[in-house]
This record gives C-alpha cells, sequence and structure tokens, in this order.
C-alpha cells in the first residue's frame, strides 16, 4: 500500500488541530489593550501546544520519508497517534482558561505524555515491518531522546499536583529538546543522495 494516502490525511488532521486552537480565541468586544490581557493565558498555552503540533508534524513527516510500503497495523498506528494529537485543543484550552491549574495542567501532560507514547508505537511497528536494518532503524538507533521524553512526562505529571510551575516547565524543556531540529533521518537520506 502506498504511504501518500496516509501522509495526506495526517497532514490534514494536524492542520485542523491548530485550526481548533486557534477557534478557542474568542475576540474581545473592546478596542483596548485591557480587552487583551485575559487571553495571556490562553496565548501562552495555544503558542505551547502549536510547538509540540509542529514538532509532531515535523517528525511524522521525517518518520515517514523512511517507510517504503504500508500495512493496515501502520495505518491503525497512526490513526491512534492522531486520536491523541486530536485532544491537545482541549487541554490546551482548559489549561488556558484555568490559568495552568493543577488538574488541567496534569491532564495536558498525560495527553502529551500519550501522544508521546503513541508515536514510540508507531515508530516500533514502522521498524518491525521494514525490518532492523531499514533506514529508520539505522537513524534512530536507541531513540534516547523519544524515550526520555516519556519519562519527563510521567515525572511532570506526578508533580504537578504540587509543583504545577514545575510541570509545565519540563513540558516546555521537552519541548525545546525536539525543537532542536533532529538531524538523523534527514543526515541518513542526505548521505545516500551523494
Amino acid at each position: 500500500m502506498n504511504k501518500n494516502r496516509l501522509e495526506t490525511f495526517s497532514d490534514g488532521v494536524l492542520a485542523i488541530i491548530i485550526t481548533i486552537m486557534v477557534l478557542e480565541f474568542k475576540v474581545p468586544t473592546e478596542k483596548t489593550f485591557e480587552a487583551v490581557v485575559p487571553l495571556f493565558h490562553k496565548f501562552l498555552g495555544y503558542i505551547l501546544s502549536f510547538i509540540y503540533i509542529g514538532i509532531y508534524w515535523s517528525n511524522h513527516h521525517h518518520l515517514l520519508h523512511t517507510v517504503k510500503r504500508v500495512n493496515g497495523t501502520i495505518l491503525w498506528a497512526n490513526l491512534h497517534l492522531l486520536f491523541w494529537l486530536s485532544l491537545i485543543p482541549f487541554t490546551t484550552a482548559w489549561i488556558g482558561e484555568h490559568h495552568f491549574a493543577a488538574f488541567p495542567m496534569m491532564l495536558y501532560g498525560i495527553i502529551l505524555m500519550m501522544n508521546g507514547i503513541a508515536y514510540f508505537i508507531l515508530q516500533q511497528i514502522i521498524l518491525k515491518h521494514h525490518g532492523k536494518e531499514s533506514a529508520l532503524a539505522i537513524a534512530i538507533g536507541k531513540d534516547f531522546k523519544g524515550k526520555i521524553s516519556v519519562i519527563l512526562y510521567l515525572i511532570a505529571v506526578v508533580l504537578t499536583k504540587y509543583y504545577t510551575v514545575i510541570s509545565g516547565c519540563i513540558y516546555i524543556f521537552v519541548a525545546l529538546m525536539w525543537l532542536v531540529p533532529d538531524k538523523r533521518i534527514e543526515k541518513l537520506f542526505d548521505n545516500e543522495n551523494d
């Protein structure tokens, strides 16, 4: 099965997720700076979630670049990832509306952790389908960054009840860790093209 439909569908879902997040902003009725100030928390949550969606979009693109063929298991694993990504707008709106309160932040972290796990599952299924000598297997190696991300999410979720700010800092740290472009797959294909 060709991977083009999988890529196109995934790109469409991610675009809709970003659209839903931005639609959470209600335009102030007044024309003053003070009218925008109450949106500050929502805007911060939106920025972080937009970055996360961008990270997943970019890494998903690189991941699918290594795929030669798709089977039903890969399709379902991809849908599993898209399911968890589709919950980001809800938790983003909730943390913004309640000024990063403990329980909304905890749920936000759980959703981020489930996204990381779902991505890891998709990656493992692709590895299984394409073999241990595949381009993806060579590029990701032991996938330290992916594994440490899930562990950091878990730590942040546990800490949220008592140290919400620290949990938020961990979510930001993981995003920054992934914001640095992951060149492993790009390097592999650049070397093949030389």
